[in-house]
């Protein structure tokens, strides 16, 4: 990934060039740091020196620095005076609360809205369900029985399905705002992983609780929709809870 070594897109300007070859740059620099807090590379509480993620990134510190100022804001890293960039502590036990509460409130009003929609979501919302069967299939298929639990790397696919389930639910509620709320979600939810095995242990209940959902937006009841969406969170932060 050398910040030296960036083509112009055909046609664009020179000065435009370089904005977007500047930005995507500073994405894949941003992927790579946050794929080292995911898979416990950069464990919680570790420092990230701007220079050494340089050299190991082979960029320059500018880019670096960005992503991580970028990464400040989503709470997966903090800045300390004097002392750079530090990997955020796990969620405490008042913020899982209050993420969940939070998502709640969002995905509840979402699955609300998204019912009137119903017709158009179901193809969607069946392929996401699907994949997340897969995924998790796939976890199994390449650890065994014996070999748990699994390394970021092998759940980095269940993972990306698991919310991606939520997210067809929360596009198809037709709130831009409502869907920019849950994608700022993300991070948290990331920082949730780290402070359990969410996801890992857990993975036949989840699977049995999008798949009631499903049906519950096939029945065409909203009472049902809501409780099944409400229990599904309550189950998730239960089980949060008991690992973390």
């Amino acid at each position: 990934m050398n910040d030296r070594e960036t083509t112009s897109p055909a046609g664009a300007t020179p000065a435009k060039s370089a904005v977007v070859a500047r930005r995507a740059l500073r994405d894949g620099v941003y992927d790579a740091i946050l794929e080292k807090l995911l898979d416990g590379s950069a464990p919680p509480g570790s420092s990230l020196g701007i220079d050494p993620l340089a050299r190991e990134l082979q960029v320059s510190p500018t880019p670096v620095r960005e992503a991580l100022v970028q990464l400040e804001h989503t709470g997966l890293v903090s800045r300390v005076a004097l002392k750079g960039y530090r990997v955020a502590p796990p969620l405490s036990p008042e913020q899982l609360r209050e993420l969940f509460d939070m998502r709640g409130i969002l995905e509840v009003a979402a699955v609300e809205r998204a019912a009137e929609r119903a017709e158009d979501l179901l193809p969607e919302l069946r392929v996401a369900h699907a994949q997340h069967v897969l995924a998790a299939h796939n976890v199994r298929q390449r650890r065994g029985d014996g070999e748990w639990p699994p390394d970021y790397a092998d759940m980095r696919e269940y993972f990306a399905a698991d919310w991606e389930f939520h997210l067809t639910i929360i596009r198809a509620a037709g709130n831009r705002f409502l869907t920019e709320a849950a994608e700022s979600l993300n991070a948290h939810v990331h920082r949730l992983r780290q402070t359990a095995h969410h996801g890992i242990l857990d993975m036949d209940q989840a699977l049995s609780e999008h798949a009631a959902i499903l049906a519950a937006f096939e029945s065409g009841d909203r009472e049902v929709l809501r409780s099944t969406m409400r229990d599904h969170l309550s189950a998730v932060a239960h089980r949060v809870s008991v690992d973390g």
